[in-house]
């Protein structure tokens, strides 16, 4: 099994610019899932939505192409992809030849697929979309919808996760409704470079209190972790201490090395939110 610590994060790194899927280096969920109590069947959906901004090769006669390419990567599959590892593995397309868009597009899939189930003993195909240059200005900027937390003037005291902060108002009629967060701050589990979000919280169930939220939310601060589990483990204190009904949790985080990781949990099956990026990605 790979452990994040093995992999180049933080580490000189050889630049590999002829194809290379070797270099793709998946890290067990299992392990961090345990932590939270997941040791079977995890009680929520979902995916990962990868943006890649730095995608280049080279078509049959050397002339460079450039594209940008959104991943899908379900949940349910055993491993995630380091994300240094990727960006290696992207870079390694740099000076190689393809036949064509939709040739880089199988391969993707095919390695990207293959390493997110490695170790499972099957496999599904991860999801694959390549933007070429003329439908760059297709792709929007949107904020997250929702009732903003940040717009309460809170004292904050606690920066590693606490979700004793998480609370419900069960005097309270039961409410549907979505709060989100610009101040999602956590840590590489690696090398502590800072990784920013924004989170969006949906759920049905008796109110939470607000206030104790956004407290929740920046208690992540100084907290290593990566970004798939960040999100997990938001799920599971609010799925847990606040018992809702209905609970959803997606973040968008800044991108660094050219790619940005977005991971979405939810209760219930439902269709995974456009892959669209904020203005700070």
């Amino acid at each position: 099994m790979n452990r994040a610590e093995d992999s180049q994060l933080g580490k000189a790194s050889r630049y590999i610019d002829q194809y290379d899927a070797s270099l793709l280096f998946p890290i067990a969920r299992a392990g961090k899932r345990a932590e939270l109590g997941i040791v079977r069947e995890a009680p929520f959906l979902g995916a990962d939505m990868w943006t890649a901004y730095e995608l280049s090769w080279l078509n049959l006669r050397g002339k460079p192409q450039v594209a940008l390419a959104h991943f899908t990567v379900p949940c349910e599959s055993v491993n995630i992809i380091e994300s240094k590892s990727l960006k290696l593995y992207l870079n390694s397309f740099n000076n190689s030849r393809f036949a064509s868009l939709d040739a880089v597009k199988e391969r993707l899939r095919a390695d990207l697929s293959e390493a997110v189930w490695r170790g499972a003993g099957r496999s599904t195909t991860i999801g694959v979309r390549i933007v070429p240059p003329e439908l760059f200005d297709r792709e929007p900027i949107y904020e997250l919808d929702g009732l903003s937390l940040d717009r309460l003037d809170v004292e904050c005291t606690s920066f590693t996760p606490a979700p004793e902060l998480l609370k419900v108002l069960s005097d309270e009629a039961p409410v549907t409704e979505v709060l989100v967060s610009n101040l999602l701050k956590s840590n590489c589990l690696v090398t502590g470079q800072p990784d920013w979000g924004s989170v969006q919280i949906s759920y049905s169930g008796a109110p939470i209190d607000q206030e104790g939220l956004l407290q929740y939310l920046v208690s992540f601060r100084n907290h290593n972790e990566f970004h798939e589990q960040c999100v997990e483990r938001i799920f599971m204190d609010i799925w847990r201490r606040c018992r809702p009904l209905k609970l959803a949790v997606y973040a968008r985080y800044t991108r660094r090395g050219g790619l940005d990781i977005n991971p979405f949990r939810t209760s219930s099956a439902q269709a995974l939110p456009q892959n669209t990026r904020t203005a700070r990605q």
